[in-house]
């Protein structure tokens, strides 16, 4: 929490609001997703534009004719923001503009239902940003499981909790060989900002993945969402890495020694109906894809 205070007062000190993102919101207290466009408004300004699908993201910003957001945003289908995205793009060019184009989408929009969308335009190469904002669950419309849900999460679909592991997005992407692909955390403020600004020097495709934990679909209080963030890195849960053009590794932060993943399950109610089976299947397949990481990189350096 202090690593994103002392961000914050660095960054905010003439101004009291996001470049992106009015107060007027009404997205939850604590909520990940608010953060995580903070500090894109630190490093993009609000020289963007935004394709959002139905989402949270969409939802909080209010109805028509008001929007809490501060630049120009298309509300698209759920399957379609990076289509979208990549057609205002096209018309940016068109008419000479300069700026950052975002599709900014949760995980049911980006690992389930836009994943075809999400995986043409990377193979075209769309010069765009696309962020994904991971809760982890269909927030907006009741809490389902998606493919993010991790194993052994309660949801109302699974509410005896989620008997399969979660879908490894980044591996996806880069099988596309997209100039650029990386993990962030709101745990992590100069971590995150850095990948951000590295982005937008980038052309081309560009996926951003960011852990956005969700205090009502979590379980969580407010208080915790930066210290769940951190924990979910510090434990193996969430690596931060970088991938260029789909072949070139980089952990970004290197725990000297993983932490136990039940300090991370035990701040979440959501965990609270794993078995000690279950527990443990998911603590070696940390270990497991931590350790395919540090080998990816030695043989594979950025």
């Amino acid at each position: 929490m202090n690593g994103l205070q002392n961000h914050s007062n660095k960054n905010h000190s003439n101004k009291n609001q996001s470049s992106l993102i009015r107060s007027q919101n009404t997205n939850c207290a604590g909520c990940g997703m608010s953060v995580a466009l903070n500090l894109l408004g630190d490093v993009l300004g609000n020289n963007v534009k935004m394709a959002i699908p139905a989402c949270c993201g969409i939802v909080t910003a209010h109805s028509f004719p008001f929007s809490a957001y501060k630049v120009p945003v298309i509300a698209s289908t759920f399957a379609a923001s990076s289509m979208v995205a990549a057609g205002m793009k096209v018309i940016q060019e068109l008419n000479h503009e300069s700026c950052h184009v975002l599709a900014f989408a949760g995980d049911g929009g980006t690992f389930d239902i836009g994943l075809a969308c999400l995986s043409s335009n990377a193979e075209r190469n769309e010069n765009i940003i696309y962020v994904c904002y991971d809760n982890e669950v269909y927030g907006n419309t009741g809490a389902q499981r998606s493919s993010a849900t991790p194993l052994g999460a309660s949801t109302t679909t699974t509410p005896l909790g989620k008997t399969g592991f979660k879908k490894d997005i980044m591996a996806i992407m880069a099988a596309h060989r997209i100039p650029y692909a990386a993990t962030l955390s709101v745990g992590f403020p100069d971590d995150f900002t850095q990948k951000v600004r590295l982005a937008s020097t980038i052309k081309g495709f560009r996926f951003l993945h960011i852990l956005s934990p969700c205090t009502p679909n979590w379980k969580i209080e407010p208080s915790q969402t930066i210290r769940l963030a951190r924990l979910a890195v510090e434990t193996g849960v969430f690596p931060l890495y970088e991938v260029f053009e789909g072949a070139k590794y980089k952990v970004t932060i290197r725990p000297k020694e993983l932490r136990p993943v039940e300090q991370y399950f035990s701040l979440q109610k959501r965990f609270s109906r794993m078995s000690p089976e279950t527990k443990n299947a998911f603590e070696r397949a940390i270990h497991n894809n931590w350790n395919r990481l540090l080998q990816l990189e030695e043989i594979y350096p950025a």
